[in-house]
């Protein structure tokens, strides 16, 4: 697993070119990797439907939820899904529009300077263990390409978007992540990071 110093593509993933992008700022370091959960419609799997929602063709006739969400102009740099498959929507090197209104800390707009990833997943079951592996692959060839981006420098949505955000969510399981990096977990890093408070996770 490659990522392209130049394209900012990794080599083994599926690329659907999301037009939700613009560049960084100037000088501004990638430093951060955000990890994300998402689900469409919320807690179903598979199908077009995270596709059509990065690349703004979601069609909010085909179920009620998506008539709340299909005019976000969101992205994200990369998905997970349930089964290990690799999707790349924004090249790393471009800010991809995943964070919303973030702080991460005291560096607000996380955005500039963070990769986010999503896991297809919602708050109410465990990722898979493919997806753990699979994430544990991903950050290590993100580590490499920017190396601003260490164990320290992983953050869930919740962290840096906290009582707005409670993505990766209650089962996302953090010592498993590290593990799978092969590190220590930090400390304040627990099975389960926050409560789900019961509504579907939302981009932005």
């Amino acid at each position: 697993m490659r990522i392209d110093p130049h394209t900012g593509l990794l080599d083994v993933a599926r690329q659907v070119a999301s037009p939700n992008w613009d560049e960084r700022p100037a000088g501004c370091p990638i430093d951060l990797a955000v990890v994300h959960g998402i689900s469409l419609p919320p807690c179903e799997f598979g199908g077009p439907w995270i596709d059509a929602l990065f690349t703004n063709t979601l069609d909010p006739e085909v179920h009620p939820y998506f008539r709340e969400i299909h005019q976000l102009k969101v992205s994200s740099h990369l998905l997970i899904r349930r089964d290990g498959e690799l999707v790349q929507y924004v090249p790393f090197h471009k800010r991809a529009w995943h964070a919303g209104v973030s702080c991460f800390e005291g560096r607000e707009r996380c955005n500039d300077f963070s990769i986010g990833i999503e896991l297809e997943g919602c708050d109410f079951q465990p990722y898979e263990p493919l997806q753990y592996q699979r994430l544990g692959e991903v950050l290590g060839a993100l580590m490499a390409a920017y190396p601003g981006i260490n164990p320290a420098r992983i953050a869930g949505h919740c962290d840096i978007a906290p009582g707005r955000k409670v993505d990766p969510g209650p089962f996302f399981e953090w010592p498993r992540l590290y593990a799978a990096l092969g590190v220590e977990p930090p400390a304040d890093r627990g099975t389960t990071l926050v409560a789900g408070d019961g509504t579907p996770p939302r981009q932005g």
